[in-house]
């Protein structure tokens, strides 16, 4: 038996989420028709700055202090052979990131990015979502709670990604889930599983779901049931953004597996994101279509660490300024 409790708070949040600014996106859009250009000619550019003016209630946008915020975790479901990298890989990818030699480091430093990486303690496995929950109800809570401290010291952009060996497992346990099917229809080749690879993933996937059935029909249980710390923190992170009215862009499988947990709850509780980057991983596709969203970016990228998310910034900063000064020039 469950209590529910540790969960209250976020269910609350989830029945009161703001909305937009539908006043600042409007002028955003005015001030576009009003520019000396042709009608709609900046496509998604001027999309991408109403959504920003409508989350951000400042018309036009700025975009000043941006975060990407990385959420690493481990995985108790990886003694199933469902990931060809080993366990520690996902430490050392946190020291490679506070050495400044990984992806991420870069591309922040390529569009002045802050960069928060956060170990959720990779020392301690998750449950093994096969045999055991992943978390239990006060862990996932936590977690969830911690996740909403990346915005603290103030952002007003907040890009989200992850880090994890066997995370893409368990982001099509989430899927499955959530939207149903089977473990085959949501598995993927992840960090490069080949065809048996792939098979096993599927079939850890069909077990998680059998040993958790019964208890599936409340999306927070599914998150601490099959998902895992990396999962918690991002959906934790999202909410406190959506109430402190931050613009969120989101990167890669786990942070949209982490999102579909929300979406589920309330339909209208990922407006206030965009999802930057598609990787190459099958049902991210599938996924992003049934959360109603059109990436920025189609690069091919998998390589995690939120880098679609800071690549995707770019344009995002590039569409404020687009704003702001063609709404000065209008002004003129």
């Amino acid at each position: 038996m469950t209590s529910a409790l540790p969960f209250d708070d976020f269910r609350n949040l989830l029945d009161n989420l703001p909305g937009a600014d539908l006043k600042a996106e409007a002028r955003v859009r005015t001030l576009f028709a009003k520019a000396d250009k042709p009608a709609h000619s900046l496509g998604r550019i001027e999309d991408i700055a109403a959504w920003l003016a409508a989350w951000s209630g400042r018309a036009p946008p700025a975009v000043t202090r941006p975060l990407m915020a990385v959420f690493a975790g481990n995985h108790g479901v990886t003694r199933h052979g469902i990931s060809p990298r080993p366990v520690v890989a996902t430490a050392n990818a946190v020291e490679l990131c506070a050495a400044g030699g990984a992806a991420i480091n870069q591309i922040c430093i390529a569009h002045d990015l802050g960069l928060k990486v956060f170990d959720l303690a990779l020392h301690i496995p998750t449950g093994d979502i096969a045999e055991d929950a992943a978390l239990d109800e006060r862990g996932c809570a936590a977690t969830m709670a911690f996740g909403m401290e990346a915005i603290a010291g103030g952002t007003d952009l907040l890009c989200l990604g992850d880090l994890g060996v066997g995370n893409s497992t368990v982001a099509a346990a989430l899927f499955t889930a959530l939207f149903g099917g089977r473990g085959a229809d949501w598995v993927g080749p992840g960090s490069g599983a080949d065809a048996a690879m792939q098979a096993r993933k599927a079939d850890v996937v069909d077990a998680a779901l059998a040993f958790h059935h019964g208890h599936l029909d409340d999306p927070l249980e599914v998150l601490r049931r099959v998902g895992g710390r990396e999962f918690a923190a991002i959906a934790g992170a999202l909410l406190a953004a959506r109430m402190q009215k931050i613009p969120v862009l989101l990167d890669g499988l786990a942070a949209t597996a982490a999102a579909a947990v929300l979406y589920v709850a309330n339909p209208s509780a990922l407006d206030h994101c965009l999802l930057a980057s598609l990787s190459p991983e099958p049902a991210h596709a599938r996924a992003a279509e049934l959360l109603g969203f059109r990436p920025l970016l189609d690069l091919g990228i998998s390589h995690g660490e939120g880098t679609g998310a800071a690549l995707g910034a770019g344009l995002v900063k590039a569409a404020a300024l687009t704003s702001s000064g063609m709404a000065a020039a209008v002004r003129a």
